[in-house]
Formats: C-alpha cells, structure tokens, sequence
C-alpha cells in the first residue's frame, strides 16, 4: 500500500470540489443539516429545524478525542500561538540565565565555553525539550496521567516531577520576594544602599557611591550594599546559622505573601489568565535588559568587561569539568523533568507545530543568557575600573551577584534610582513567570487525574499555592539563606537528572522511539530524522547518566563563604533529594503488587501503555497531511472537502443498503483497501454509530469501536471548535 496514492487522490477530489463547498454550506444552514466529522469520519443527519444532535467528541478508537483531556472533561486550548510560546519562554528563561550563565561562562574559557554549551544544547538540551513537548501535546497530558500512555510502572517519575515542582516552589519564590523588597524600597530620593549613615550599618561600612577607591581600603571593611543585604533585606546576624535560623523577618514574609498571590491570580483561571500575564513578565525582561545594555555600554570599563567575558581560553575546552558545567547549564536553562514543558504543550491543538515552538523557544533562551552576560559584565568591567580591583574580584553567580555587586554598581549612577526600580522589576519578571511554570505542571497534573478536581481548578491553585506559601516561611527568617542554600542545593538537581534519565529510557527503549516517532508524524505530517531518533535514544540516556552520578559522586558539602554545614543538615539535604526520587521504584513495587498474573505477566502489563494511536491509513491522517495542500482562507472548507470525498467515493462503491443505524446517526471510515488482488485501490467505508459498540453497523475491516465527533452548527454557519481562519484537524 503506497499512502502518497491515497494523499494525491484525495487532493484531486478535494481541488475538484473547491469552489462548491462555500456555497454548499450557505445551502445547508436553512435546511438544518447536521455535519459531524471526527479523524476521518462524517456524521450527516437531517434535524427537525432548531433541532440538535446530542453526540460529544471522541477518539475512533479509546473513546477519548486528541482535544479531550485525561479525565474525559473538553481540555482548553491557548487562545493563540503567542500566549503559549511567551508561556514557554517565560519558564525557560528565568534568573539563571542572569546569574549563572555569564559566571559559568566566564569562569569557564569565556568564549571557548560557548563551544562545548551549543554542542549540549544540540544533543542533549533541544532533544529532550522537543520530546517533552511533543509528548505532551500528542498525549493531552501532564507529569502524572502521560505515565499511563508511556509505562505505567514508571508512573512514579511523575509524582516525583511535581514533587520537585513544589520543593522548588517553597524557595525559590523568596528570592523573587527579596526582589520585590529591594523595589519597594527603591521608591525614595536615594537607593537606601548607597551609603553608611543608615541604622543597620557598621562601623567597618564603607561607600562606594562617591567614587571611593577599594585598594586604598582596609581588609575589614564592608561595602555598604552588601551591609544592606545582609544587615537590612535578610538581617542574617541574627542567625548563628542552620542550627538557629531564628524568627520569621515579617516584612519579607509580607513579599513572599505579595508574590504568591500574584502567582495564585495568574494561574487560578488556568491558561486563560496566566497566557495573558505572561504578555508582561515574559516580554519585560528583553526591553528592561537592552536599557540597561545600553547604559552600561556607555559606562567607562564597560568595554573591558565585555572583552573578560568574550575571550576566549582554548586550553579550557581540555577540561571535563567544562563539559559538565556546561551539559548542567543547558539543562538547567531549558527545564526539561520539571512538567511544565508537558503541561504547557497539552494545551495546544493537536497538529500544531511543535518541532518550530521547540526550535523558536530554545533559540530565545541561548539569546538571552548571552544578552545577559553582555549587561553584566559591561557593569563588571565598570566597577573594575570605579574600584580599582580585578574583575575576577567581581565576578560572583547567584544572589550575590544580582543583590549585592549590582546594586553597588547602580548607587553610582547618575540616576540610581531609576535604574534600581528596572533592575528589580527584571527580577521580579524573570522569576514569577518561572513560578507560573513550575506551579502549572503541579496543577495540570493534579486536574488531568479526576473531572472534580478540573471543575474545582480554583480550589486546587489555592492548594497548591498556600503548600508553598508555607513551605517557604522557614527561608523567610532571619538564616533563609542557609535553608535557600540547602534546598537549592538538594530539591531539584539530582531528581531532575534521574527523572530526565527514566523519561528518556521509557520513551526511546520502552514506548520506543519509532512509535514516538510516528506519533509525532500524526501530529505534524512529518517524520523526525535520524539525528533525532539518536539523540533521543542513545545520546541523551548517556549523558543523563554521567550527570546523575556525577552529581552524587561530586557533591562536596553545602558552604556559604566560611560557614560549613553541620553533618546533620547534609542528611536532611540527601533526605530532600530522596523524597522525590524514592517515588520512582516505590510506585514499580506497588504497581507490580496490585497488577495480577504471572511474573512475566505482571511485567508485561506494567510497561504496556494506553497509548492513543491513529493509524496510519485512516482518511483523517492522510486528510490532515492533504489539507496542508490545500486552500485555507475559509473555517468551512475542511468540513465540507471531508463531506463529499466521502460521499463520492461512497457512492461510488457502495457495498450495503443499511446504512443508517436505528438512531440515524452513521459514520463513514475511509481506508485505502486493495481490490480483487490485481493490485489497485479503492476507498472503501465502515459504518459506526456513537452508541455501543454492539449496536453498530460495520462493513470492510472494523477499526474503531465508537464513533464521537466534532460538530459543525450549520444553522448559523460557524466551526464551534475554531477561532482561526485556518481549516481546523478533526
């Protein structure tokens, strides 16, 4: 069977019946005609006028439409191509690609880094951001349900994806409360760490704001921006450390209370309202980031900085530990293992393109971390040459680069204030839209796993968002830093690996790569390459592996400058890894509990997936690759070419007089079937009612056993399930 025959047959029928079927449907809307279509279906039924047929959408062989969610309940789609890919973009790109890829790239041969960081982007970080993406968008599943449809005995991995989810969502949004902290109190005359006559200054505090010169300083002095972070935003003195993280500090219990209610507004109404905040925070940070570029070219320094950033030392590439660290950037910079990649693709259509939104998204995110590390650096070399100090003195990652040389650089502009209110508001931007992410994956999870838990989303974003609330009060006292730093350190790294690593074997080696594969083709019309398939199979497993050991074997102890750890607090830390990672072989032993039979049989049925397939040689396929050749300018095309292809052929080679069923209500399948051996092909059609499978009516070879459907209200003309121009797949 050739299935580019059945494709160009179809075209000729289709180009043939063009310009008939505008004015076909204008003719069926007063006679109250019903179309039905599903993939490769057409449902006709002549209603009484004002009448309806009372049929829901389903898929032709599980019951359950690619557009359907898992718990059965109709699953939104984004209001458009943008919202979803600003989504995408704003989890992607969030604080790292500020604070820790120019420091990494720096300390790593400058531009010589950027060598082996495109080489792990190519086959590692793309690959397995394609896949995710792809999986959730074929499957219409988040972190928890897609196991079922892969391996159900990795159902675990799931689990512990939103447990990391949440973990991080207990820390991280306090980093974006000291933000909001530090722009509440930009709001006055003058940037309140731009001097030493404030309250909770020492006597060792000295101020760089008026061009004082470092070298001539003593040893025990102390900037005054750094006083301010650590005597005033986070008042850590009071701490002995992790043994006594003290009292809660209000007013940044207050900002982190700020943050999640803005979190809870934008995500509460599902993509409906977080695909319209992300208009702000994903799209704030690029302008806010090429002001401050601008101004700090202008800056005197600048261009040395830059060039420390850019040099590039060869003699680097030599190193593993610069192939590690780069391996870990991308990884970390996309963020694949964390769900929102699954729950966010789940809600497009089901041929939409997601091999582009991969290629587009990835691309945004290298941009942006080598857009920053231009801003940064050209600060960099500014204060190098303000202080009189080697910028290798400077160059910090983490906080202390975005809460301490930062705002040092910015009390010495002219200006300060203006500058310190967009720095934050970049922060602020680039860290909320991640939270956004990381909380939608928890949420999407949770809703796919029952149609209650859909209908009360609002209850279930409450939940989710008070969980982390709490969890995140601890960081908020006066040693959150050492309780940041130990969850930082423990929450996702080593899960995400091992969550990352059983995803990539599940789907390559068990669900199989050219299953995926074809999946994929149903969705986009196309296969994916070679590359693809390696990189999915062999290239990432491997690497995945050498990161999850390496991230084990390598770990050296939790350290904030000299304060070293207790024991104690490292076995909390490993405890923490554990909590998520233990979920991936407890659900293998319990599922292989509760499944019945064999050994054998249990296994067999462990890693069997529900799998939603459309064979290849169904009319909806090879109607949804024709349909790309096809005229798009009108929403009832599509409807109308499916209608009399199948009519015509239909008619052509009728093979039974009953075809209508007792509720009058009859599917046609077209399927590509050879003739009396002599090596031709006709179209032949198979009858299914939408009621039981008993009840039907079938002729050639059965495929399906209910026939659901898309429908189309002639009466008024209009595509309920379209809001575009473009003939919608059905």
């Amino acid at each position: 069977m050739e299935p580019h025959t059945v494709t160009d047959d179809l075209l000729v029928v289709a180009e043939e019946t063009l310009n008939e079927t505008e004015s076909q449907m204008v003719k069926a809307c007063p006679e109250t005609q019903k179309l039905l279509t599903i993939n490769g279906y057409v449902v006709e039924k002549d209603a009484e006028k004002g009448g309806s047929v009372d049929v829901e959408e389903r898929d032709v062989n599980t019951g359950v439409t690619p557009s359907n969610g898992e718990n059965g309940v109709q699953r939104e789609t984004w209001g458009n191509k943008i919202d979803f890919l600003l989504s995408v973009t704003g989890f992607a790109v969030d604080l790292g690609n500020v604070w820790r890829f120019p420091y990494i790239c720096f300390k790593n041969g400058g531009g010589a880094f950027l060598i082996p960081y495109f080489i792990m982007l190519v086959f590692l970080g793309l690959p397995l951001f394609y896949m995710e993406l792809a999986l959730g968008q074929f499957h219409k599943s988040g972190a928890i349900a897609i196991w079922k449809k892969l391996c159900p005995m990795f159902a675990g991995a799931g689990v512990a994806t939103c447990m990391v989810a949440i973990l991080v969502g207990m820390y991280y949004n306090t980093i974006i409360a000291w933000a909001l902290y530090y722009l509440v109190a930009s709001f006055r005359s003058e940037v309140p760490w731009a001097s030493c006559n404030n309250s909770w200054n020492s006597p060792d505090c000295v101020s760089f704001a008026h061009g004082f010169n470092a070298s001539l300083v003593a040893n025990t002095s102390v900037p005054s921006a750094l006083e301010y972070f650590n005597y005033n935003v986070l008042e850590s003195h009071k701490s002995r450390g992790i043994d006594d993280i003290g009292a809660v500090k209000w007013s940044l219990c207050l900002c982190l209370l700020g943050v999640m209610t803005t979190v809870y507004f934008a995500l509460w109404k599902g993509i409906k309202s977080s695909g319209k905040a992300v208009w702000v925070t994903a799209t704030a940070p690029y302008v806010i980031l090429l002001v401050l570029l601008g101004r700090g070219a202008t800056l005197p320094g600048a261009g040395t900085g830059i060039l420390y950033y850019i040099t590039p030392v060869w003699d680097r590439l030599l190193e593993v530990g610069v192939w590690i660290d780069a391996a870990a950037q991308v990884f970390f910079s996309l963020g694949p293992g964390f769900g929102t990649l699954l729950a966010l693709s789940s809600y497009n259509k089901f041929n939409n393109n997601c091999y582009l939104d991969a290629m587009i998204t990835a691309g945004i995110n290298c941009f942006t971390s080598l857009l920053a590390g231009f801003v940064v650096f050209a600060v960099l070399g500014y204060m190098s040459h303000v202080l009189n100090i080697s910028i290798d003195e400077l160059a910090l990652e983490g906080p202390g680069l975005v809460f301490y040389v930062y705002p040092e650089a910015i009390a010495t502009i002219s200006g300060s204030v203006f500058w310190a209110i967009i720095f934050f508001v970049l922060l602020i931007t680039l860290g909320i839209d991640s939270t956004f992410g990381g909380l939608e994956s928890v949420i999407t999870a949770l809703c796919d796993l029952s149609p209650t838990l859909t209908r009360h989303r609002k209850l279930v974003v409450l939940v989710v968002v008070v969980i982390c609330f709490l969890g995140g009060l601890p960081s908020t006292t006066y040693g959150g830093q050492y309780v940041i730093t130990l969850m930082d350190t423990h929450a996702a790294p080593v899960a995400l690996f091992g969550v990352c690593l059983v995803e990539a074997i599940s789907v390559s080696w068990i669900y199989g790569v050219q299953h995926f594969s074809n999946d994929i083709e149903k969705m986009l019309g196309f296969q994916p390459g070679v590359y693809w398939k390696i990189c999915w199979s062999i290239i990432c497993p491997i690497f995945l592996s050498i990161l999850f050991v390496l991230s084990i074997v390598a770990y050296s102890g939790l350290q904030i400058e000299h304060y070293r750890f207790p024991a104690w607090s490292e076995t909390v830390g490993w405890l923490v890894t554990s909590s998520s990672l233990v979920c991936i072989p407890a659900f293998i032993i319990i599922k292989f509990v509760i499944t019945p039979g064999t050994i054998t049989e249990r296994l067999k049925l462990m890693i069997q997936s529900s799998s939603t397939d459309y064979p290849d040689n169904e009319a909806g396929f090879t109607l949804r690759n024709a349909q790309r050749h096809i005229h798009r300018g009108s929403r009832y095309v599509y409807t109308n070419i499916i209608t009399k292809v199948f009519r015509k052929h239909i008619d052509k080679h009728e093979h039974a007089n009953d075809g209508q069923t007792s509720n009058g209500v009859v599917g046609y399948q077209m399927t590509e079937i050879p003739a009396n051996g002599n090596g031709h092909h006709f179209y032949g059609y198979q009858i299914v009612s939408h009621y039981p499978p008993e009840e039907n009516v079938k002729h050639t070879t059965p495929t399906s056993a209910v026939a659901n459907v898309h429908s189309v209200d002639v009466n008024n003309c209009i595509d309920h399930e379209s809001d575009t121009d473009e003939p919608q797949t059905v």
